[in-house]
């Protein structure tokens, strides 16, 4: 018995240590929105605050405009991952599944777009946006969302569908099914939880944007959470610290908790194209 514990000892004394790397900046986070600016100012950053009060998150829903950053940072978000989602999904099935002449150019094609750095693409997306009247809105960043993830869930949602039998597909055509019946009541319910992995990822990557949500919102009104944590803050111009680690708790365990919710969804997912039916 001690023997086997002196084995496992490295192993254990390694995921310890993950562990602290892993929890110790979110507790830091956490107590660090309840303390107050002197404390930030005067005590060391390891010092923990002197006493519990949610006036930092009320700030930062008030003054900070948190409210306004997250509405258009749905705004943003949902309308470009359903396209994404809904566009990437039947780009896949088309070029997965079905067969026509060019698809494997196509396939190339988007396999092309997930190589291109789009942050070469953001001067001359800004420049079209302007002279169409789109500055002033949303819309630029729905757009560059949508077409900047559509290669890589096109390319992810792909793996997915090789691995569905193909018999299922000609058993549905044999029974009077379409090609957009066999793609709505066959396809997309067999590859549901990964297009729930996908969804995520993407989700992370599109709520996590700080690059193009700065370069294509040009008001304080239209910024999302990331950009509008960068003005927080308070008298003459200084950083609020207690209502941005305020901010940034509230973003960061909403997202964690959406993450935990899905967590056996993504699973799932993950594994969904692993092996071949």
């Amino acid at each position: 018995m001690t023997t086997r514990f002196f084995r496992r000892l490295p192993l254990r004394a390694a995921i310890a240590i993950l562990l602290v790397i892993e929890i110790y900046p979110l507790v830091w986070l956490l107590l660090g929105s309840f303390k107050t600016q002197n404390e930030f100012l005067s005590e060391p950053s390891w010092s923990l605050p002197s006493h519990l009060s949610f006036d930092n998150y009320v700030a930062a829903w008030t003054q900070g405009n948190l409210a306004t950053y997250a509405r258009n940072s749905l705004l943003a978000v949902v309308p470009s991952l359903a396209l994404m989602i809904v566009l990437g999904v039947a780009a896949a099935f088309a070029l997965e599944v079905l067969v026509w002449k060019g698809r494997h150019g196509v396939q190339l094609l988007f396999l092309a777009g997930v190589m291109v750095p789009w942050q070469m693409i953001l001067l001359p997306l800004f420049t079209t946006y302007f002279e169409l009247g789109l500055a002033g809105t949303l819309w630029p960043l729905i757009i560059t969302y949508t077409a900047t993830g559509l290669p890589l869930t096109v390319f992810m949602m792909a793996t997915y569908f090789r691995s569905v039998p193909r018999e299922v597909f000609e058993a549905a055509a044999l029974d009077g099914a379409g090609m957009v019946r066999a793609f709505w009541a066959v396809g997309f319910p067999m590859v549901r939880n990964a297009v729930f992995t996908v969804a995520l990822v993407q989700f992370f990557f599109i709520w996590n944007d700080l690059l193009i949500a700065l370069t294509f919102t040009i008001s304080d009104d239209l910024r999302t959470i990331q950009a509008g944590l960068l003005s927080f803050t308070g008298e003459f111009g200084q950083t609020a610290y207690g209502p941005l680690f305020a901010a940034i708790c509230t973003n960061v365990v909403g997202t964690l908790l959406l993450y935990l919710f899905l967590n056996q969804r993504v699973m799932k997912g993950l594994t969904a194209g692993s092996v071949k039916g």
